[in-house]
């Protein structure tokens, strides 16, 4: 499986500071995509965290003879712990926190997507657009049950209250999940500043019309800026080749 990779990502139009933070495996083996959340210093250092945790869990541990699934989660779990960890360790940044999205692409197995908050992974097959992850978030929960609609949400003033997420004594369980990878599919890993801003079908236009993945991923910020880029952007997208 042969994969074109790019990512970005921005501030936005109101904050000074960027909390989120992602990273590309430059052997396309996994992807990552972290919205850190309590403060300046605390959300950039919650988001660093889990990035620079998950990274290195997933490089030692590839070769380990645990299922994709199993080391996926436990490298959520580790990133959690060390989010922990720095909270007791700095009582300053006590309520930091981070949402993480991976896709973690082994070679023999089906893809696997973890994670945990409300940043998202989206499949793009076929010109129609697929939101792979669920939010785990009050208002997500809402929309399922039939409470509000998804218009009623983009405005609803709890849309940001999150139900789970890195940095937390309590979180017992992590969202993972086999991913379906074809021939000619994209993956787009985003923070929740982009899809604030952009509803599913625009973003889905946005990718369509760009000459390549870099263009699509600068578009995709550029876009969310204009619709008022209130919170900081970030944008990786992943493209299946032959």
């Amino acid at each position: 499986m042969k994969l074109e990779s790019t990512g970005c990502t921005d501030p936005g139009l109101i904050r000074a500071y960027n909390q989120d933070s992602y990273y590309i495996d430059p052997a396309g083996r996994f992807f990552i995509v972290a919205d850190g959340m309590g403060g300046h210093a605390g959300g950039e250092e919650a988001s660093r965290i889990a990035t620079e945790e998950i990274r290195s869990y997933l490089d030692k541990n590839w070769q380990s003879p645990e299922s994709s699934l199993e080391i996926l989660e436990q490298a959520l779990f580790t990133a959690n712990q060390a989010i922990v960890k720095d909270q007791q360790n700095h009582p300053e940044r006590a309520d930091m926190g981070t949402t993480a999205v991976v896709i973690m692409i082994g070679p023999d197995e089906l893809p696997v997507c973890g994670h945990v908050g409300d940043s998202r992974l989206y499949r793009l097959r076929e010109s129609q657009l697929e939101q792979i992850t669920e939010d785990h978030t009050w208002i997500a929960r809402a929309i399922k049950i039939g409470d509000i609609t998804a218009e009623e949400a983009r405005e609803h003033p709890f849309r940001h209250v999150l139900s789970k997420c890195l940095g937390r004594e309590d979180l017992h369980q992590i969202d993972i999940q086999p991913v379906d990878l074809q021939l000619g599919d994209r993956l787009l890993l985003c923070s929740d500043g982009l899809t604030e801003e952009l509803i599913d079908q625009k973003i889905l236009e946005y990718i369509n019309k760009a000459p390549n993945l870099e263009q699509a991923a600068h578009t995709l910020i550029e876009a969310a800026k204009e619709e008022g880029g209130h919170d900081n952007i970030t944008v990786v997208l992943v493209s299946v080749e032959a």
